[in-house]
Formats: structure tokens, C-alpha cells, sequence
């Protein structure tokens, strides 16, 4: 397995960001692709060229685009053709920078097929999925919002090779009070890229308050911690993806904090602790 980190944790302008990530030692990188310099619509095709070559000279690659667009995600048919087109335009950036994976949250799965936001859900994913499938670029979902064996059936009912999963054993621990090691054998078919991110649940709460934006974080039912002080079992959730023959990316996320780059190096050096 490879270390990553999502270059936009370390709370610098691109460029520094990046080098920064290969300062600390990381040899992949995790973008933000939706708004900014790194908005499709803002990056031509010399532009991308350019930062492709930036990258590489770091030493690095892209191991993930994220286009994650906040909101609702894909739970409103009235927003979804918008959604879904811009999606695909970010799956165009990553084959543009040598990367085959774009991960986001899709909102909540509900856990009965009949419910009509299910229906909603697995048209845009399909949509995406197939065009993943056009292009050569899986689209990939990122857990916490629903257990583990929620997210395969939905994902068994796409019938799309490019619909895969974003495995963030911190979400499914603070959000839906999952286990992060069952999760890798549930969802093994599917996982293509993983974060590396560790927390505790405070208290039980309802997830589609969290991914609905009407959770005040200022009375979070969960806290993010750096890696190795949470709940993740890390040794045991490593051991997991080993078994599966998972060979790609822990990602570092780190999304809280007065020290950011203090706390990925931590986790670089826990990470590589463990993977050695």
C-alpha cells in the first residue's frame, strides 16, 4: 500500500501544497477538483499539462481528484443533470493528469430500495458510472453516511464497473457507528482508494443531519482526531485491506486542527510504521 495526502489538508495555496506533501513524505496526492484553480473550467489543456508536470517532478502522483460538491449530493432530481455533467467534466481532468479515481459523498443510501430518493440516487450514479466506464475513470463513493452492507447492495444494483468506493474508516465509525474491518470485506469488490482518517462517535445521531447541512458543528456528534488517537483499529483495518489484496492508496485527510502539517507528519510516520 501507498501513502497519500489530500494536498488541500495542509490549508496552503496549490503549488505549496503539493510540495508540501512531498515534503512530509507522501508519494500521492488527493485534490479538491470543484471550484478554484482546479475547477475543470479553469485549468486548459496546456494548464493541466503543466501541473501534471509539476506533480511528477515532485516525485508524486494524483492518487485521487475529490469532486465532492457538498449540498444535497446526488438526492435531488432537480439538481442532479447540473451534478452529473459536472462530475463527468472532473473525470476528464483526472485522465488529463495520469488519475483514474474521483471520489465524493453521494448523500444518504436508504436502506429500503423503495424509498424515492433510492431511485434518484442510482440514476445520476448510474449516469456517471457509465461514463466512467466510456473513459477509463472510476467514480468513487465515500462511506460514513450508511453501513457498510447498505452502500454494497446499492452498489450491486448499479451494474457499473466504474462505480466503486472512497473506504474513510473515520466516517463509518463517527457517523454511522460502523466497524471500518467488517467494511473491508463487505465492500472489498469495490474499494479503490482509502483515507486515512481516525475519530470517535460522541453520541448517536441521525446521519442525515450531518450530510443534509443542517448539523451545527459546533455541538458535533463526533470528534476527528489525529491518526492513531481515535477509534480505528488500525493495525487490525490494515491487516483487512491486506487480505483483500488492496495495493493502492491511505490517503490522508485531515480536516481539523491548529497544526496541520504537524499531524500528517504524525500520521505518515504511523502509517509507515504499520505498512513496512
Amino acid at each position: 500500500m501507498k501513502i497519500g495526502v489530500i494536498s488541500d489538508s495542509f490549508r496552503l495555496n496549490l503549488h505549496d501544497g503539493l510540495k508540501k506533501a512531498a515534503e512530509v513524505g507522501a508519494q500521492g496526492v488527493q485534490i479538491y477538483a470543484v471550484s478554484g484553480e482546479m475547477a475543470p473550467e479553469n485549468l486548459n489543456a496546456q494548464q493541466r499539462r503543466d501541473l501534471k508536470n509539476y506533480i511528477s517532478d515532485l516525485g508524486l502522483e494524483v492518487a485521487a481528484l475529490c469532486g465532492d460538491m457538498g449540498g444535497h449530493a446526488f438526492t435531488r432530481e432537480e439538481d442532479n443533470a447540473y451534478k452529473v455533467d459536472r462530475s463527468c467534466r472532473i473525470m476528464d481532468l483526472a485522465l488529463d493528469l495520469d488519475c483514474h479515481v474521483v471520489t465524493t459523498h453521494i448523500g444518504v443510501v436508504p436502506t429500503d430500495p423503495a424509498h424515492p430518493r433510492y431511485a434518484v440516487m442510482q440514476k445520476a450514479c448510474r449516469q456517471m458510472g457509465e461514463y466512467g466506464d466510456k473513459v477509463g475513470c472510476r467514480f468513487a463513493i465515500e462511506t460514513g453516511p450508511e453501513l457498510a452492507v447498505t452502500l454494497r447492495s446499492f452498489l450491486d444494483s448499479l451494474g457499473c464497473k466504474s462505480m466503486c468506493v472512497n473506504l474513510d474508516p473515520a466516517n463509518l465509525l463517527m457517523v454511522s457507528g460502523d466497524d471500518p474491518v467488517k467494511a473491508v470485506h463487505t465492500l472489498a469488490p469495490y474499494i479503490v482508494h482509502t483515507h486515512a482518517k481516525d475519530g470517535r462517535m460522541l453520541r448517536r445521531v441521525n446521519p442525515e443531519t450531518i450530510y443534509n447541512g443542517t448539523l451545527d458543528f459546533a455541538e458535533a456528534p463526533f470528534i476527528e482526531l489525529p491518526l492513531g488517537q481515535g477509534d480505528v483499529d488500525f493495525p487490525a483495518y490494515l491487516s483487512a485491506l491486506n487480505d483483500i489484496g488492496y495495493t493502492g492508496y491511505l490517503t490522508i485527510e485531515r480536516e481539523v486542527g491548529d497544526d496541520p502539517e504537524g499531524d500528517i507528519r504524525l500520521a505518515v510516520n504511523f502509517l509507515q510504521s504499520l505498512i513496512r
